[in-house]
């Protein structure tokens, strides 16, 4: 005799098909819970229903990552766990008490193992990208705005799920899990974040991918935050940053020019330009690190861009009023008013540091004009020209440059010293930099001066 079927279930006054296990009465729940959401929630046995089709549905799973020749046998199986994640993802839409109901059976575990089996599998299948997709989407789902669901979706899927899926080729995948990411973080979770950095530099690749997506932009700023941190990068972080190195350059090289959107009022905000103004800060920090410089000095392409990058926006600055106007972008006292903060200037940091004993691209820079270039950026308080308070950020950073680009280079002194006899550089703005111009015979000599001002 056949033991009597459960009573069915009730959802906002509608019979549920019991028992739930085809794929018919899936979707029949599925779209129950996208008609009823935010306004009703349902029984527990309903979603330990749903979760008992998905755990028998994921035993095929395994199967096929032991032996890749059952993968053609997955359709039935990926259909249900397809419509499980769906029925499961409208269900947590707006509603926590389903969310909590959900997260109880631990669910959650069972979505986060369920999909590091897909991705082991490293198959194209569209049925298997639609399950993929749909199991991240109920993570994200589950965790919105849920702080006890995001704290068991971080311990689950922290940092493999993340390390798995950031890289994965398809776009929605990899958009989908930096949407888990950032709405499980908090300032706890952001620390084991910075012990994690293979997950920002996964970002930032996917970023390179995909430039509309606006999700690297928090994790660069982890980035800065871990280089320049009280504590110094170990033994340990120096092979992580110098193997992502290439990655930080080749994007900022192929990318920086996106920034001059931001000349547009109607791009003010925009996400790609924000995203490349931190791999610009990422550069400089990096290159303030002596074992990260080096490797970044012979970078191909880098310091052409930068000083092309350079003239672009010294130009646009002085073109028109925009956020790149000297008098629009740096105070006097140094603040800034606007999102391209001291762009300019971290774009002559970058130089200067590229620049630091290395002959090579010293000369480098005085063939591309660059040191006219740097100097005009430079404006000084021309009511009081001689004056050594404070310099401006922007100054500091001329000076900086300045001085890495004569050290021990006879022909860019020369040609600063000639520049400022023809009228071309402004004594005035040696003297604030801390430099004179001297006639030695036939011979013009740049030195410094007693009264140079600190950096």
């Amino acid at each position: 005799m056949a033991a009597p079927r459960p009573p069915p279930a009730r959802l906002s006054g509608v019979m549920v098909p019991a028992p739930i296990q085809d794929l018919e009465a899936l979707r029949a729940l599925t779209a129950l819970f996208k008609e009823q959401r935010n306004r009703e929630t349902a029984p527990r046995t309903i979603f330990q229903r749903v979760l008992d089709i998905l755990k028998k549905s994921s035993h095929a799973v395994e199967l096929a990552c032991r032996d890749p020749s059952q993968v053609e046998h997955l359709t039935s199986s990926l259909q249900l766990i397809t419509e499980c994640f769906r029925c499961l993802r409208n269900a947590c839409i707006e509603c926590s008490v389903n969310q909590n109901s959900i997260r109880n059976l631990d669910t959650i575990g069972v979505a986060v193992d369920l999909i590091l089996l897909f991705r082991e599998l490293r198959v194209e299948q569209e049925s298997l990208l639609t399950a993929f997709r749909c199991g991240l989407q109920f993570l994200g789902n589950i965790a919105s705005r849920n702080e006890d669901s995001q704290s068991v979706v971080w311990v689950h899927a922290f940092p493999e799920l993340f390390l798995s899926c950031l890289n994965h080729p398809d776009k929605k995948i990899v958009a989908y899990s930096s949407m888990i990411l950032f709405t499980s973080l908090n300032s706890e979770r952001m620390k084991e974040l910075e012990e994690n950095l293979n997950i920002a530099i996964d970002v930032v690749e996917a970023h390179q991918r995909q430039p509309e997506s606006e999700w690297p932009v928090t994790l660069l700023d982890l980035m800065i935050a871990k280089i320049v941190g009280d504590e110094p990068l170990t033994k340990d972080d120096i092979p992580v940053f110098l193997s992502h190195a290439e990655l930080i350059a080749s994007t900022f090289v192929n990318q920086c020019k996106i920034v001059l959107k931001l000349t547009s009022e109607q791009h003010a905000d925009d996400e790609e330009a924000l995203a490349t103004i931190r791999l610009l800060d990422v550069l400089c920090e990096m290159t303030a690190n002596t074992d990260l410089l080096s490797y970044l000095q012979v970078f191909p392409g880098l310091l052409e861009r930068v000083i092309d990058l350079l003239r672009l926006i010294h130009v646009a600055g002085n073109d028109t009023a925009n956020i790149f106007s000297t008098s629009g972008c740096v105070k006097a006292e140094g603040d800034v008013s606007n999102v391209a903060e001291g762009f300019k200037s971290h774009l002559i940091r970058l130089i200067g540091n590229l620049c630091y004993k290395n002959k090579e691209n010293q000369d480098k820079v005085n063939e591309l004009d660059g040191i006219p270039l740097i100097l005009d950026s430079c404006s000084i308080d021309d009511s009081n020209p001689y004056s050594f308070t404070p310099l401006p950020v922007l100054t500091q950073w001329v000076v900086y440059a300045i001085r890495n680009l004569t050290e021990d280079n006879s022909q860019n002194q020369d040609l600063i010293a000639k520049m400022e006899q023809q009228g071309l550089a402004d004594a005035s703005l040696l003297k604030k930099m801390g430099l004179e111009v001297e006639k030695r015979g036939d011979r013009l000599i740049l030195k410094s001066t007693s009264g140079t001002p600190p950096l």
